[in-house]
């Protein structure tokens, strides 16, 4: 410790989220009697530049040496008062928060009980930043490259800008084409552009920029390291096509024993596909796999005298003895951006998805009005008994989100307005069929989108506000069974097409990039950002951030959006060359380590390994904390059979001391 501590206790009123329920003035008179502390002070918003002022006047007048500041959480703003303790001379971790917003005012109601609480907290607060110690922050070079997870138009944008910027990027897709989702849609609302158009010039740039490495047919399997410093490994699948002699002529797909008799799942499964495939039309790159399990040769280990494709290519691409290759490489930041996937409607079995071929997603939909799609854009369904132009249409929104009984009760935000698109692009090639929509409610939230919604609606599309409850089939038609919530009656809806309008789901493989990057989910499953305003595309992981509807469901404008301000926030380590390491992280006190390695196995960021070391003339092992890795989270010392790793600023010396505080407080 330096000198004798000297304390200034600062009370923030938060405009009213403190002082409507807490007296502060009466707070800051009895901080005033509390150990050490030489100021007390009350300001509306301690937060801003006068109040920060304020404490580096104090400092500097008053030769204060410990701060506590009393106002919201520490999450929110500890790096703020941090930074105006240093920039006033005193050491940043010579600060403590007392959390008398979220953990005071805003859960209590009567001024008294907040009141006396939120002495408790500041009493607490005071005994333990009397006891903490000067800690320095560590530097470490950071690499000059980032890898993006998932290639569909999130991940594009970001690897785009981050090469643009002059940084390699490593650009990882599993499927063998970039695009995703977006590259399955038709046209974008509300401006009807065309998909395609607009997406595939941005397919083949990242395919083509000299600072890009894409990755497709790969998936990472291990990350190891911290921010600045991530090993990375990606396994390279084997297409067994020779990627460099590959033309993309497609006559080995045209010759394949089983072609056009696998479902597509570019196309939904309403298309075929061979066993050797380009994805799509626009697929980049224009390179064909073959998939392995239904090869005949790959699979049985025969296909006639000689596997056909290979016999018909005359590039000599065809190599069936291709193996997965290992790729390891280094990054200083990664980018996650691995999408969604669309809800499962056979969840709903009342709607009857699995029992009659004309109800249908609103994905498969896209496919069935695409030029490109399985019948050129032809709207063709069959009812069970034949192919037919349906007449009489519905769409039922809200399928799998708004609903409890699924697990699901976020809104999946573009259900609404896909749902309206794919009216207007039926309305436009069946002119005289009878489109209606099922709708809870109409969220037109974005720029030009209540426009958009008016549009459709003009153009003899009814919307009728009932959420149905069943569908069944009578005769060749399908019945639509609902009440109009608007005028209270039941309806019983004939009609020859149901498109369900599905919402958004996580990734169904989304807990193997948890694992590999230690990212948390929220509530509603998909990944945790660091802070729902301050850090969207932030995660708890340092130097990992979140682009598109991985991190929550989005439109493609916010999708874009979301992925250049993650590509902004990995730009800042790779600009810089270098990361600072926070100074709070776990420390192992060597000479008690009894080496049992509990430790080890407790954390959860892998920040302790067991080493070697000589202990009075002995080889002993004990444990070591990489401070790069470790987040300080106290996992270790909970697990810790001789109390001999502890995180700084949170040893038991200075926290015992704030929980008896808390005890003897009257």
């Amino acid at each position: 410790m330096t000198d004798k501590p000297k304390v200034g206790v600062y009370i923030c009123h938060c405009g009213i989220n403190i002082s409507s329920t807490v007296d502060v003035e009466a707070v800051e008179e009895f901080a005033l009697k509390l150990p050490s502390v030489k100021v007390a002070r009350t300001y509306s918003y301690m937060c801003s530049d006068p109040g920060q002022a304020l404490i580096k006047e104090d400092i500097k007048e008053q030769g204060l040496n410990r701060i506590v500041v009393a106002s919201c959480s520490p999450r929110m703003h500890e790096p703020t008062f941090r930074k105006a303790i240093q920039e006033a001379g005193l050491n940043p971790y010579f600060l403590e928060m007392a959390n008398i917003r979220e953990q005071c005012s805003w859960v209590h109601e009567e001024t008294e009980e907040a009141t006396a609480k939120a002495k408790k907290l500041i009493t607490a607060s005071v005994a333990k930043v009397r006891l903490l110690e000067a800690l320095e922050a560590k530097e470490v070079d950071a690499e000059p490259a980032a890898l993006v997870i998932g290639a569909g138009i999130a991940g594009i944008q970001a690897a785009l800008d981050i090469a643009d910027a002059g940084f390699k990027t490593y650009l990882v897709e599993k499927t063998p084409s970039v695009g995703g989702r977006m590259a399955q849609l038709d046209k974008t609302f509300p401006t009807l552009d065309c998909s395609a158009c607009i997406l595939t010039p941005k397919m083949v740039d990242c395919a083509s920029h000299p600072n890009i490495e894409l990755l497709s047919y790969s998936e990472v399997e291990e990350i190891g390291g911290y921010i600045g410093n991530f090993d990375v490994k990606v396994r390279k699948k084997a297409r067994y096509v020779d990627f460099d002699k590959c033309t993309g002529c497609g006559e080995c797909a045209a010759e394949c024993r089983v072609a056009n008799r696998i479902p597509n799942e570019f196309d939904q499964g309403m298309g075929k596909r061979s066993a050797i495939y380009l994805p799509f039309p626009q697929a980049v790159p224009a390179k064909y796999t073959i998939d392995p399990e239904n090869c005949l040769y790959l699979s049985k280990g025969k296909c006639g005298k000689s596997p056909k494709c290979q016999d018909v290519c005359g590039a000599e691409a065809i190599n069936f003895e291709q193996e997965d290759e290992i790729v390891e490489f280094k990054v200083g930041a990664i980018i996650v951006a691995t999408g969604f996937d669309p809800f499962d409607a056979s969840r709903k079995p009342e709607y009857g998805y699995d029992d009659y071929p004309n109800v249908i997603t609103g994905m498969e939909m896209e496919r069935l009005v695409s030029a490109s799609g399985p019948t050129g854009g032809k709207v063709m369904i069959s009812n069970g008994e034949e192919e037919i132009e349906p007449k009489e249409i519905a769409f039922i929104k809200c399928v799998g989100s708004r609903d409890e009984s699924v697990g699901n009760e976020y809104c999946s935000r573009v259900c609404c307005m896909y749902t309206a698109k794919q009216a207007h692009l039926i309305r436009d090639k069946l002119p005289d069929a009878n489109i209606r929509i099922y709708y809870m409610d109409v969220r037109a939230f974005g720029k030009g989108y209540e426009e958009f919604y008016d549009r459709v609606r003009r153009e003899n599309v009814r919307y009728i506000r009932g959420n149905p409850s069943e569908i069944f089939k009578r005769g060749n038609k399908l019945v639509v069974k609902a009440e109009n919530t608007l005028t209270s009656t039941p309806v019983e809806d004939e009609v020859d097409m149901v498109v369900l309008g599905v919402g958004l789901e996580p990734r169904a493989e989304m807990r193997k990039v948890m694992d590999l990057l230690r990212l948390s989910q929220s509530p509603d499953k998909f990944f945790l950002e660091a802070h729902p305003k301050l850090r969207p595309v932030d995660t708890a992981t340092d130097g990992v951030f979140l682009a598109g509807c991985c991190q929550g469901p989005k439109d493609i404008p916010d999708t874009v959006a979301q992925a250049k301000g993650a590509a902004s926030s990995a730009l800042i380590p790779l600009a810089r060359g270098k990361v600072t390491i926070d100074a709070q992280v776990a420390e192992v006190n060597e000479a008690t380590c009894r080496g049992c390695g509990f430790c080890v196995e407790i954390c959860p960021y892998t920040a302790i390994e067991m080493t070697t070391v000589n202990r009075f003339g002995h080889e002993v092992e004990v444990a070591r904390v990489n401070e790069a890795l470790c987040k300080g989270c106290g996992s270790c010392s909970a697990a810790c059979l001789s109390d001999s790793i502890q995180p700084k600023s949170f040893r038991d010396r200075q926290i015992l001391p704030q929980i008896a505080a808390l005890g003897v407080l009257k």
